[in-house]
């Protein structure tokens, strides 16, 4: 499991140096992609800045219970946001397969808890599709899209909009 995170950390650093390259069509077209359940995510690689294996949090008291609590990371406080949680997915229980993804967004530094972590992919605009619509039954705001590769369906997250939302607050929001 080490040498797996390595590859994808090493394999995220070589993506940050070709930054320039990194946008097509407005929309970032490389994401790392990650398992809750049965689903698979993607998270635009540029937001991402490092893999961790979970380890012990600090808790805080009367955080919502998606917060999982903190971790000082090099002298940075970071808050931990389990994604099954703030998804509805349920409680798991962790183990040797669950990682946390540092990421930074809007200059804020933060971590979700995911199942695993599976690979980088580069997805062509023709691979990526709008998000459907479900009306005022599903909130789809933080849904970029969805991805297709070969057989796999991914569900491609908006991590500043959903990190921004009213009931996490991460993140302050841009005003359009």
């Amino acid at each position: 499991m080490r040498g797996a995170l390595t590859v994808l950390q090493e394999q995220i650093t070589n993506l940050a140096k070709e930054l320039p390259g990194a946008m097509a069509g407005g929309m970032a077209n490389e994401f790392l992609t990650f398992r809750l359940g049965g689903e698979e995510y993607g998270i635009e690689i540029l937001k991402v800045q490092e893999i961790r294996s979970y380890d012990s949090i600090t808790q805080i008291a009367n955080a919502p219970d998606f917060i999982k609590g903190v971790v000082n990371l090099r002298g940075i406080i970071v808050p931990i946001i389990d994604m099954r949680i703030k998804f509805r997915l349920g409680n798991k229980n962790y183990d040797q397969f669950t990682v946390v993804i540092i990421l930074n967004v809007a200059g804020r530094v933060m971590g979700v808890v995911v199942d695993g972590v599976s690979d980088v992919i580069n997805l062509e605009s023709e691979q990526m599709r709008p998000t459907p619509g479900f009306g005022s039954i599903i909130d789809t705001e933080y849904i970029m899209g969805l991805g297709t590769v070969d057989e796999r369906m991914l569900i491609l997250i908006d991590i500043e909009k959903l990190m921004g939302g009213s009931d996490m607050g991460l993140v302050e929001q841009s005003v359009n």
